[in-house]
Formats: structure tokens, sequence, C-alpha cells
């Protein structure tokens, strides 16, 4: 083969495979599922979703890892109902890091009212897969306060190493800085223990990164069972903001699916890219709990502002 022949087809080659990694299907796993929290543990990326299904049948969390974003191994019941005794339903909405050489997965469960025992849990475990333990035997929080349903938690590590939790349903969104070994919390700065940063159109799914020096802040707006379901952002430059709505990310396509919303963020370091992690309502489906799955890629434009996203992959799904 002549020599620039050979260099061309290497070179094409090489484009597919770097290609390759976001070349991934939507829906990316069989299945209803929702509230997915993405992750990279080492080379290795996480998907920690909610099992989408009457709050009676939601016991439970499945977990799926993938080398490449395409081909996703699951690992079943992680956790459940029998490992968080005071966990009587509605597991849901987990969020996932590790610390220590630990993993720590927050749950919300029993979809909590006033006088009600539920909230956020916290379990634990060896390994990503589990099997995760309950960490305290009760929930971590169960008041309301500030209006916050104590439910769509996600545990975000600042700069300094603190740990602060955002968490909240019912339109109101609250942060709180937890204890170094997560068995409560303790006083923010400014001496409160609840402090309430809801911005502009919030409802749920609260989700926060950092982007150079920048505190990007993301939630859910819209309701979770109709078609108008969809995430929006604000930046600021503190984790407490003030967060001032910017724009919607994610939303609907009626070309491709319907719902989209609850979504987290993957960070891959080693080639900066940003992935979006959400679930969304495909076509031929109508019932609240029939949501799947998807990731597609996250951009910004050159001032850092993060652009639509486009969804891809299947409009309609037959599991």
């Amino acid at each position: 083969m002549h020599p620039t022949i050979k260099n061309t087809i290497g070179a094409l080659s090489a484009l597919l495979i770097a290609s390759s990694l976001y070349a991934q299907k939507n829906p990316i796993i069989n299945g209803y599922y929702a509230d997915p929290e993405g992750i990279k543990y080492g080379d290795t990326y996480w998907v920690f979703p909610t099992f989408s299904a009457k709050y009676e049948d939601q016991v439970l969390l499945d977990a799926f890892s993938s080398k490449d974003l395409k081909t996703w191994t699951k690992h079943p019941r992680i956790v459940d109902t029998s490992a968080v005794k005071w966990a009587k339903r509605a597991m849901w909405a987990p969020a996932v890091l590790k610390k220590d050489k630990r993993y720590y997965l927050f749950f919300g469960a029993n979809d909590v009212h006033k006088g009600e025992v539920g909230g956020i849990g916290v379990a634990v475990a060896n390994k990503p897969e589990g099997p995760y333990k309950d960490l305290l035997g009760k929930p971590l929080i169960q008041e309301i306060v500030n209006g916050a349903q104590p439910i769509d938690q996600f545990v975000f590590k600042d700069k300094d190493g603190t740990y602060y939790m955002y968490y909240g349903g019912w339109g109101h969104c609250n942060v709180v800085k937890l204890k170094k070994d997560f068995t409560g919390i303790e006083p923010l700065p400014d001496g409160s223990l609840y402090k309430e940063i809801t911005p502009d159109k919030y409802v749920e799914g609260p989700y926060m990164f950092i982007r150079d020096g920048k505190y990007y802040f993301m939630w859910s707006e819209g309701g979770w069972t109709g078609p108008d379901y969809k995430v929006a952002y604000a930046i600021a430059d503190s984790p407490f903001g003030p967060f001032k709505r910017l724009n919607t990310v994610l939303e609907q396509d009626p070309a491709v699916a319907t719902g989209a919303g609850h979504h987290s963020v993957i960070h891959s370091a080693k080639d900066n890219k940003y992935y979006i992690v959400y679930h969304r309502r495909p076509l031929n489906k109508k019932s609240a709990h029939e949501r799947v799955v998807c990731i597609d890629e996250m951009k910004f434009d050159s001032e850092g502002h993060i652009l639509p996203v486009k969804m891809t992959g299947k409009a309609m799904v037959d599991f």
C-alpha cells in the first residue's frame, strides 16, 4: 500500500475512533429509568438512575457502567428498601461520590410530607456497584425547610474540599453543608443550617459543577409527568449564588422526545468533554413512568455559556 494512502486510512481510523465515544445510541439502556446521576470513576463511566415505576414498586436502585458510553453493563439492585429499613417506597434520584476509598449514595425515599418519616438518606459501599448499606439508620434530612420537599439531592465538592448538598422539590431549593463523615449537617459560613437559593422558575432536580472557576447551577422546570419538562441554568461566582436564570439548556423536541429533564453532568477530564445525562419520554410513550435515560454532549460558547443541547437517538422505543 502506498504510504500516503496508508497514512490517510490511519488518520481516518483515528478520527472514527475519536468520534465513536460520542456515537452512543439513545436511550443508552433498555427499560424505564429516570433522574440519572452520571459520574466517572477512573476510566469507567457510571449512571445511577431512578427505577421508573409506581411509587409502591420503586423500591430499588440499579446502576450501569461503561468504558465507552456505548456498551453498558447492568448492576442490579445495588440498594433496596430491605437495606434501608425506614424507606418503604419511592427510592429515587440518587446522587453519588467517592470519598476516602468508599462510595456514597444519597437518595430520596417515601415521597415525604410534613409529619411523615422519609426524606433524604445516605448509603455507603466499598465498590461503585455496591451493595450499599444504610449509613445512618434514619433520614439525613427529613424536615421541610423553606418550603422545600427533601428530595432530588445533589452533593457537590467545592474547591476547598467542603461538601455542600443542594436539594428540594415543590419549587424551592436549599443548600446545606455536610459534615465530613456525611452523618449530618453543620452551619454554613453565614451561621445558618439551611439557605434557600431558589432561582427563577426552579421546580426540582438541582445540579452544580465548576468550570473555569465559575459555578454552574442547573435545575429542572415544568412538570415531570408532562411534555414541558426542561433544564435551565445560571452562572455565579459563589456556591451560594445569587443564581440568575440565563437560559434553557434542554427541552422537548417534537421530532425526538418530550419531557426531557432531571439531569446530571459527566466531565471527562482526559479530553475535557462534558456530557449531559438525562431522562426523556419517547414519542410513543404517554405514561408518567415511561421515561428513558439518554446522554448527549454538552458544549459551551466562547464566553462560557452552555449551548442548547440537541437530543439524539431513537424517537420511539419498544421494550
